[in-house]
């Protein structure tokens, strides 16, 4: 019988995350403070996040130690299986040997915990007692919540309101461990209060979302922000995944030729690639695909520039592909990529060519994600579908050109409380949306002047 799954003792969890800003090729400009436009020191993040995240996030250490407590944690679901897909391979008709990291197994369902958990244990080990954050389809959200219980601290989630309207099992999730969930704008910030007064039916963005968090945290003397995505230590955390995958790979005997995955804020791609850049800039074949929806193409259609990273202007300024912080997205089921901006270090790396970014149509994703949720059995969340795509469609090439490419892609998170958007879809309620330009460079007029 094939092997289906290559699975790792808890012995091999990593114990160092992998810093790759030290490799990099081009090294992301620095965050600007956005009321002097001078680059931002650790006084300016004091006020909503713990020092040693700070540290981490400007750290000029390849390898950055994993704290004991933090394993500890981790190893309730790491490290997690690299699945050969046959039965998808069979379906699809190609030479091409397609592989997935499978981050679904954690306990909220994706590779969220993997920053969730020690963002909680830093604040923790600095006193905090509470934190607060935004999320968009809940998978954020879900993952704080769960490490905030296990660390015993609260946490208050601002959620995207057109996700709190559709996905109402990530609210039960985030109660489950003891989260407080509101809809996106609300009326308890001074941000989400402006917001409603202009947009009274606004269906909310996370760029809403983080700028009510980052303003509740700023207000509370016991409060830190924590955010699952974009800066520098986030993706720093997400590299267990791409650290362990390297391990499987060896024991596989193979070596993947395209890496792909979804990028929203860009935490669960980077997590899984980044730990594979030496091995790009030694192997320039190798490609790095990173997907994102066609109706928030901020990688394929927006502007490498300096933006806020929220739409109410409170966090520093950072040079990233952004489609403006005034874009609203539509609605989409894919919530988690529904943000105007990206990773920094994504960004960089896209802007220099060292990786490649692609955009796909939601009537396509779900049909590749029903296929895969047909062959492999697992129903993949309305985002991770978006990498399924992509590497369904790098295997059809090999149909063409009879090469048996290696092609991995990171199943980021299962779709088990996102059924409506499967609902949706199976009835015909979907459809295709490709965001218009003129409403793009809109956006764009009200970029900061650098």
């Amino acid at each position: 019988m094939p092997v289906h799954r290559t699975v790792l003792g808890e012995d091999a969890l990593p114990r160092q995350w992998y810093n790759v800003l030290v490799d990099m090729p081009t090294k992301p400009a620095p965050a600007l403070n956005p009321a002097t436009k001078q680059p931002v020191g650790p006084d300016d993040l004091s006020a909503i996040f713990p020092m040693a995240l700070i540290a981490q996030e400007v750290s000029t250490d390849r390898w950055i130690d994993i704290p004991e407590e933090v394993l500890e944690a981790l190893a309730l679901w790491r490290p997690t299986p690299l699945h050969r897909a046959w039965r998808l391979e069979k379906a699809l008709g190609t030479p091409a040997h397609i592989y997935y990291k499978n981050e679904s197994v954690s306990p909220p369902g994706s590779h969220k915990p993997n920053t969730a958990v020690p963002q909680a244990y830093f604040n923790k080990k600095e006193g905090i007692k509470r934190l607060s954050t935004e999320t968009g389809a809940g998978q954020w959200g879900s993952a704080l919540s769960f490490a905030c219980n296990y660390f015993d601290l609260e946490c208050m989630v601002y959620m995207v309101r057109v996700s709190f309207q559709q996905k109402p099992y990530r609210k039960s999730m985030m109660n489950t461990w003891g989260g407080t969930v509101i809809a996106s704008p609300s009326d308890q910030t001074n941000v989400g209060r402006a917001i409603l007064a202009e947009h009274p039916d606004s269906p909310g963005s996370l760029g809403m979302a983080i700028s009510e968090a980052v303003e509740d945290a700023a207000t509370r003397d016991d409060t830190n922000y924590a955010l699952g995505s974009v800066l520098n230590h986030v993706l720093l955390h997400q590299t267990v995944i791409g650290l362990e995958m390297k391990k499987q790979f060896d024991i596989v005997g193979e070596k993947p030729d395209v890496l792909v995955g979804c990028t929203g804020g860009g935490s669960n791609f980077a997590g899984f690639f980044l730990p594979y850049i030496p091995d790009k800039l030694e192997s320039p074949d190798m490609r790095i695909v990173c997907v994102e929806p066609a109706s928030c193409p901020t990688l394929t259609r927006g502007k490498f520039a300096y933006d806020f990273g929220d739409t109410g202007k409170m966090t520093p300024i950072m040079q990233m592909h952004t489609l403006g912080h005034d874009f609203v997205p539509p609605g989409i089921h894919a919530g988690g990529l529904r943000y105007h901006g990206m990773a920094p270090i994504v960004s960089a790396l896209v802007d220099d060519g060292t990786i490649e970014a692609v955009a796909g149509h939601q009537l396509e994703v779900f049909a590749a994600s029903v296929m895969f949720a047909r062959t492999e059995g697992i129903i993949p969340a309305p985002e991770t579908a978006h990498a399924i795509w992509a590497a369904c469609e790098e295997a059809k090439k090999c149909i063409e050109t009879g090469e048996e490419k290696v092609i991995a892609f990171n199943f980021s998170g299962h779709g088990l409380v996102d059924m409506a958007a499967y609902d949706a879809y199976l009835g015909g309620k979907l459809h295709n949306y490709a965001y218009p330009q003129e409403a793009i460079e809109e956006s764009w007029k009200n970029l900061p002047v650098i």
